[in-house]
């Protein structure tokens, strides 16, 4: 029996020293490819995969969208970046920031649209997590205070979920599983450290990538605005909404004294007084042209179901002021952010989140073939 624990007394020691590297290296004997850890317990970053794919392909799909399509950053366009934020002046919370970011909307466009690819590549590929689970949580605060604040119940607007899906990302960043912040954080050694500071080959591998990642943003976003170019006359034109611009002849509008008082009455001799928006012809039948209404400075659009027989709206969503516009196919007017959809005969509601109607724009066809804005 004596000789047997002497025998014995060994080997323990033996059998210790052949775990030291999950103290000193753990990275080699827990490789990021593998979900679970030394304890065969499950790494919280694999369980977030899913939520990380979603955000991922969400925003950088939203940032692709807005750079191929012309008509976000077209001034003119009810559905551009300067619509919206023309929207926002009026009903956001913090509309005393948008009104000042509405002379430099199609900068501002950019930047989102640029942004959210990045934020999307960033978390795809797990490059700087945390850093664009903050942008991303951000760019979420921004939108539901801008676009979706008013949205009721609250639930129905996806800006809020949004803001809270990045919480994961931003508290425990990759959490282990596969990312290049994970790559690099296993490569350095758990010694490794300057003064103070990070070490240099973990700085300049952190930079390259980034450098990296930041050149394939660009020649993402490069290549979708060329692709959006080539397709844009083809996509508008199959929207069937124009603009209406002022000008031209008879146009022109003088304010003539009359015994009710001043009021605004064409030149070329029309009955009809009121503030004149653009010419007739530029709305085509069957089909929609944006304008800005003067008296409230929202967008606004005008249809021309049949012949001569024209509707105008305020072309503010009442249920979170996004821009709405006609689609001359379904014959319906649609908000894109939260699917709201109107009549375009009377902008009643058809179908739902939205609980009450566009607010309806009286509009006549001048003798002079102008379209003019009454009281």
């Amino acid at each position: 029996m004596g000789t047997e624990m002497t025998s014995n007394a060994p080997r323990r020691p033996r059998s210790a020293r052949s775990r030291p590297q999950s103290d000193g290296a753990e990275p080699s004997t827990n490789p990021m490819w593998s979900p679970t850890g030394p304890d065969g317990t499950v790494a919280a970053g694999w369980l977030l995969i899913p939520l990380r794919l979603f955000l991922g392909t969400t925003f950088l799909f939203a940032g692709l969208q807005k750079l191929a399509n012309p008509e976000f950053f077209k001034t003119s366009s009810a559905s551009s970046i300067h619509a919206q934020l023309v929207g926002a002046s009026h009903s956001s919370p913090i509309h005393g920031l948008t009104s000042h970011l509405v002379p430099i909307a199609s900068t501002v466009g950019l930047l989102i649209s640029i942004g959210e690819v990045a934020i999307g590549l960033g978390i795809l590929v797990g490059l700087l997590t945390r850093v664009a689970a903050v942008a991303g949580m951000a760019l979420s605060l921004g939108l539901f205070l801008t676009v979706s604040f008013h949205a009721s119940p609250y639930f129905t607007g996806s800006d809020i979920v949004f803001f809270f899906a990045w919480t994961p990302f931003v508290l425990g960043g990759a959490a282990g599983a596969p990312a290049f912040d994970t790559w690099l954080a296993q490569r350095q050694p758990m010694t490794a450290s300057t003064e103070g500071g990070l070490p240099r080959r973990v700085v300049l591998s952190h930079g390259a990538l980034a450098a990296l990642a930041a050149g394939v943003v660009l020649v993402a976003g490069g290549l979708a605005a060329l692709l959006g170019r080539a397709v844009g006359g083809t996509a508008a034109s199959a929207s069937g909404t124009r603009t209406l611009t002022r000008g031209g002849p008879g146009s022109t509008t003088t304010t003539s004294q009359a015994g009710t008082g001043g009021s605004t009455t064409p030149t070329t001799g029309s009955t009809s007084a009121g503030t004149a928006i653009g010419s007739a012809s530029s709305v085509p039948i069957g089909g929609s042209a944006s304008f800005t209404d003067p008296s409230s400075g929202d967008p606004a659009l005008v249809i021309q179901r049949v012949a001569n027989d024209f509707v105008a709206f305020d072309a503010i969503c009442p249920h979170a002021g996004c821009t709405v516009a006609y689609q001359a196919s379904a014959r319906i007017i649609a908000c894109p952010c939260h699917g709201s959809m109107f009549d375009p005969r009377t902008g009643n509601v058809r179908n739902g989140p939205a609980t009450s109607g566009l607010t309806k724009i009286n509009v006549i066809r001048g003798s002079n073939g102008n379209l003019y804005v009454t009281n």
